[in-house]
This record gives structure tokens, C-alpha cells and sequence, in this order.
């Protein structure tokens, strides 16, 4: 269990690094995680929850996210409706809602028990709108994160025994054939048609 344990952390330290870089998510904004212990651990998702799992987890994601002023919002299991644990400054921040209930092992998951044990003033949320998110296992955070999302692709797959799966996100396209998404260069062209 000690060497599983190791290995998660080794891995996410990695993941949550190389995650950041290519998200270019910023301080005050919001990571979404999404885990399911059970598949770490080689099981059914929801059958095997796995607390030393759920904390080594955070424990790894947390200070690094920390440290550089993001947000994490810790999706619970479906049994509390995937809720989020999140810190209060970011819901009030965000204006997210919140509502009544402590996320434990059989009703929350592990993660999110473990998130709401280490915030310093955790509260939980119906939704988030993140700014990207990892998701240990299939436990689908696609829901949480702003539109567009963007799949970013890692060196590190899995995370003990679960496919590790990340978004970003992007502002939408719009226009039609006319339309620039990079700023134009400074130029003094007169047949140019910004009207």
C-alpha cells in the first residue's frame, strides 16, 4: 500500500505540473477534480473506496495548486448529486451556492472527504464553472467545466489503475468566414474592412 501510495503521488506531482503548464490556468481561477478511489484501486467505480487513496491524492494536487493562488473544487459521487467541495473565499468569490451536507466516505467519496478535511474553510456547491479539471477514473467533470472544453493530453495516463483524463477550456469561436481569432497587425492598408 505504501509503494501504491508513493506511486500516486509521483505521478500527480508530474500530472498537476505538466497540467497547469499546458492549461494556462492562472491564480483565482478554478481546477475541478473529479476521483474515484475505487478505480485507483483496480475496482468498480463507487464499490472499493479507498480514504488513504483519497488523501494521498490531495495531498499531491492541493500545495501545487495552492501555492500558485488556483482554486480546487473536489466533485463529490453521485450519491450527494456531484456536488463540489470547494473553499469559501471561491464561492463567494463566484457567487456559487451553497448548500447543506459534509461529504463522508459512502456519501461524498473519498477525494472529497479528504479535500474537505485539508481546505481551510471548505463548503460545498451544487456546481462550479471551472477553468479546466483532472478526472481520476471516468467520474465525468465535463459538467463542471466552462464551455469549450478542450481534452489535454498528459505524459502520465493513469493513476494507479484509473485512466486520468483532463479539460481545459477556451472562450468560445464566433464569426463566419470573415472572422479573426488573432489580433490583426497594426497596419495601414486601405483596402482593410473592419466595418
Amino acid at each position: 500500500m505504501n509503494s501504491d501510495i508513493a506511486a500516486i503521488k509521483s505521478g500527480l506531482h508530474t500530472a498537476i505540473n505538466e497540467f497547469l503548464q499546458e492549461s494556462k490556468i492562472r491564480a483565482g481561477q478554478i481546477v475541478v477534480l473529479g476521483c474515484s478511489t475505487s478505480e485507483v484501486g483496480g475496482r468498480q467505480i463507487g464499490q472499493c473506496s479507498n480514504q488513504a487513496y483519497g488523501e494521498a491524492i490531495i495531498a499531491s494536487i492541493l500545495p501545487v495548486l495552492k501555492e500558485r493562488g488556483i482554486y480546487l473544487a473536489v466533485q463529490c459521487c453521485e450519491h450527494l448529486n456531484r456536488a463540489l467541495v470547494i473553499e469559501e473565499e471561491a464561492a463567494e468569490k463566484y457567487n456559487f451556492e451553497e448548500v447543506t451536507v459534509i461529504p463522508v466516505i459512502n456519501a461524498g467519496g473519498a477525494a472529497a472527504t479528504a479535500a474537505y478535511r485539508a481546505f481551510c474553510r471548505p463548503v460545498v456547491v451544487e456546481k462550479v464553472a471551472a477553468h479546466g479539471g483532472l478526472d481520476i477514473g471516468d467520474t465525468e467533470i465535463g459538467m463542471h467545466v466552462i464551455p469549450v472544453q478542450v481534452p489535454v493530453r498528459l505524459s502520465i495516463k493513469k493513476v494507479g489503475q484509473a485512466a486520468l483524463t483532463c479539460l481545459k477550456r477556451r472562450p468560445k469561436f464566433i464569426g463566419g468566414s470573415r472572422a479573426q481569432y488573432e489580433a490583426p497587425s497594426l497596419s495601414t492598408d486601405s483596402d482593410q474592412d473592419w466595418g
